[in-house]
């Protein structure tokens, strides 16, 4: 008996795979997964339990409390510069993974082509299959990481339903600029194409860096769907809620799709992030000083070893070019690099190779995540020095 001809067309997430081989790893440090090992808001984990206390503990209305609705547009009218309404172009899901394979089968039909620009977040590629549609791939040219405008405009067609994008970018640190945005953008009006913007390191950015929101810009309003979700600004990762925002029309199909998926993301959970998203502005200052901090720690780990780490600029992952050393080993492949530098020094990163939809164009690379204590990245300095070049 054949089972589903789409899934047997991708493999099982590597970044989770890797978590699990940390875990069967005695004393193993997991710079696999990105998420922090420090503790989340106390004030915000209180307004959870005061929530559950209150017996907010059934359902809230499918695509979100009015409670969090509100939070997540007066939010983004502030930083985002964008106004919109809560009963019509807000959709809460369970976290930003659902909030894409929401808006993916809301908007995309058989045959339809998304454009993702690669190294991308592991998930898109399935997404995609999984709405029907075939994946174009656009490549982000290290070491900055640069988009070829040539390559970019080849990509779009008469059959291009919509581009994907990740800004602050997992796993490059890359942080789209206003220039690069205008020009996507003038593609996606020149072919009806919708923007889908997965923004959940938004507040996580280096060195004067500016996120922008491509739904912001001129035109844009109408065919944009924005993601977000609590997980990255506020070290929640395992709480799942995210949210989808977008005009009357494309809100009202991402609406169905996510009630049949999931109903609903956690009650009292959701009025947490209401209350998370009402802290104040000095909350996302000293956020961005913590994590530049962190940042610049893994750097300095990294910068003596034979790994040549390239410098991000946004989220909480470094990207490093391992050819040298991979060579020296010799190493054949990225995963073969990830499970040598877990045996010996029990760090575990992921394999460039999974970023890619040729794994052979991701094989010198591999990534670490810094969203950790300072003790922790203290201690991933001190392994690191058995690579340490003289």
């Amino acid at each position: 008996m054949q089972l589903s001809r789409v899934a047997e067309q991708f493999t099982e997430s590597v970044i989770r795979e890797m978590t699990r081989r940390a875990k069967q790893h005695p004393g193993s440090i997991n710079l696999a997964q990105g998420f922090p090992d420090f503790p989340a808001p106390a004030e915000i984990k209180q307004a959870a339990i005061e929530a559950i206390q209150q017996d907010v503990n059934q359902y809230a209305i499918t695509w979100g409390s009015k409670n969090l609705r509100d939070a997540i547009v007066a939010k983004v009218k502030w930083y985002n510069g964008m106004d919109l309404n809560p009963e019509k172009n807000v959709t809460v899901t369970c976290g930003a993974t659902e909030a894409m394979i929401s808006a993916m089968k809301a908007v995309v039909n058989p045959g339809d082509e998304v454009i993702i620009f690669e190294p991308f977040y592991e998930n898109y590629g399935p997404d995609c299959l999984l709405s029907g549609a075939t994946p174009r791939y656009v490549r982000l040219h290290a070491p900055d990481w640069e988009i070829d405008r040539t390559e970019l405009e080849h990509a779009f067609n008469e059959n291009t339903k919509a581009v994907i994008i990740n800004t602050p970018n997992n796993p490059t640190g890359k942080v789209y600029t206003r220039e690069e945005l205008e020009a996507i953008a003038g593609l996606c009006e020149r072919y009806d194409a919708i923007a889908i913007t997965d923004e959940i390191y938004e507040h996580i950015l280096y060195d004067g860096c500016q996120h922008i929101s491509i739904a912001s810009l001129p035109g844009m309003e109408d065919r944009s769907i924005t993601i977000n979700s609590i997980s990255k600004t506020f070290s929640l990762t395992g709480w799942r809620v995210g949210w989808a925002l977008a005009c009357d029309r494309i809100t009202a199909e991402v609406k169905k799709v996510h009630d049949f998926l999931t109903v609903g993301a956690p009650a009292p959970l959701q009025e947490a992030a209401a209350f998370a998203l009402q802290m104040p502005e000095k909350y996302y200052a000293d956020l961005q000083a913590s994590y530049t901090q962190m940042r610049d720690n893994m750097l300095s780990a990294l910068e003596p070893t034979p790994f040549h780490p390239f410098k991000p600029f946004g989220a909480y992952y470094i990207m490093c070019d391992c050819t040298d050393f991979m060579q020296e080993q010799d190493l054949d492949t990225a995963f073969d690099f990830s499970l040598y530098l877990l045996d010996k020094t029990g760090i575990a990163t992921v394999p460039g190779s999974s970023f890619y939809a040729n794994p052979k164009d991701g094989h010198k690379y591999t990534r670490f995540c810094f969203c950790k204590k300072l003790e922790t990245l203290e201690a991933v300095q001190e392994r690191l020095q058995y690579f340490k070049v003289d």
